[in-house]
């Protein structure tokens, strides 16, 4: 299962369809909400980290490099 993570820095519906679609197909998704993002609505099965608040800035260098995908949106 690909470990895939997305760094969301604002509302997009293209990346809430991309992050819809890796879960669908079963890839394990992480959201990293960057400062100003707001609330999106994402689908079950997502983990949310919000920067900084949830997540260091630290913790989120360890988390690209953990992934086998990172996008930014």
């Amino acid at each position: 299962m690909p470990r895939i993570l997305h760094l969301l820095k604002g509302p997009s519906e293209v990346a809430l369809a991309a992050i819809g679609a890796g879960v669908a197909g079963g890839d394990a998704v992480t959201v990293a909400l960057l400062p100003g993002a707001g609330a999106a609505a994402l689908p079950a099965g997502v983990t949310v980290r919000r920067v900084p608040e949830e997540a260091s800035w630290e913790e989120l260098f360890d988390l690209i490099f953990e992934a086998e995908s990172v996008v930014a949106w």
